[in-house]
């Protein structure tokens, strides 16, 4: 049984090192196309590349206990669909304006501001995510905030940015129990996909010779960033705690230093390498389970009493 949750665990973090190089292509990617262009391609690519996995994954066609209705999954995902594409052009447009390796801890706020925007709906936040978020709201200071106390354009759009991911993954916790999981990312992806491409036509010029210039950028973006790294986190998902699975999803921002440092030649000062190291904690220590060890107790007492 563990030999299992060890080999779900490193699809993880497979998967978190996906996502956190995807920076860098975005990056990379933008000195041939828009983001908005770029936006568009991959996006599409990434709805295209799961719809295999309807054959290949059966077990993840699940639905919830009622019939579900057509209409409830095509409005719910085309939502999705919009809080992705406003988080995402936000923070492709500001990776305009910032490098990569800030761009992935500030967008890893969302981790936080999940449990926050859910007090809007009465949900209790608790002791660990408030010390969480002021670890990450200080280590955003010292990351984002300049000497005279403003915050840079690229920092601010992601920034704005993480409050859209955050509403994203609130409408996917909305969805997922109710409609078939592939059914609701696939629409996604391609309502994302096609809004990017009706505002590239309408404020950049998409030309074919620049999309095959990012075609690498788009591919790794499009196929690995949606395609593989969607399917090593549903696999993984299945023998790993939630509170793990978010934890290790956190070294995504890790990762994105990473490759800002390897490919872009970013480097980060010791303010914002501290700050970094701030808000990696605050991730973290919003997704501990600090009653693990006492609800342990109790499960072994409860045992004990059922067996005497």
């Amino acid at each position: 049984m563990r030999v299992g949750a060890y080999r779900s665990e490193a699809m993880l973090i497979v998967a978190a090192a996906i996502w956190g190089f995807a920076f860098v292509a975005q990056v990379a990617g933008m000195e041939h196309v828009g983001p908005f262009t770029f936006n568009a391609a991959r996006f599409v690519l990434g709805g295209l590349s799961l719809i295999p996995l309807l054959i290949i994954l059966p077990r993840l066609q699940r639905v919830a206990p009622a019939k579900p209705k057509a209409k409830g999954l095509l409005l719910g995902s085309c939502l999705a669909g919009f809080f992705l594409f406003a988080g995402a052009s936000l923070q492709q447009v500001g990776l305009q304006y910032t490098t990569a390796g800030k761009a992935g801890f500030i967008t890893g706020l969302y981790i936080i501001l999940v449990p926050l925007i859910a007090l809007c709906w009465g949900q209790r936040a608790e002791a660990k995510i408030w010390f969480g978020a002021v670890l990450c709201v200080i280590g955003l200071f010292y990351l984002s905030v300049r000497e005279d106390f403003t915050v840079s354009y690229g920092d601010s759009l992601q920034l704005i940015g993480a409050g859209f991911w955050a509403g994203h993954v609130l409408m996917i916790g909305w969805l997922s129990p109710r409609f078939n999981p592939l059914h609701i990312s696939i629409v996604q992806f391609l309502v994302c996909g096609l809004v990017s491409w009706a505002v590239a036509f309408a404020i950049e010029t998409p030309t074919w010779n620049g999309l095959w210039g990012a075609s690498w950028s788009i591919a790794y973006a499009g196929f690995m960033s949606v395609g593989i790294a969607y399917t090593l986190q549903v696999i993984g998902q299945q023998h790993a705690p939630a509170t793990r699975v978010a934890i290790i999803i956190s070294l995504e921002t890790v990762f994105a230093v990473l490759g800002g440092w390897l490919m872009l030649q970013e480097v980060l000062d010791e303010k914002a390498i501290y700050g970094c190291g701030l808000m990696l904690a605050g991730m973290i220590v919003s997704q501990l389970n600090f009653n693990r060890g006492r609800n342990r107790e109790r499960e072994l007492l409860d045992s004990g009493a059922a067996g005497s």
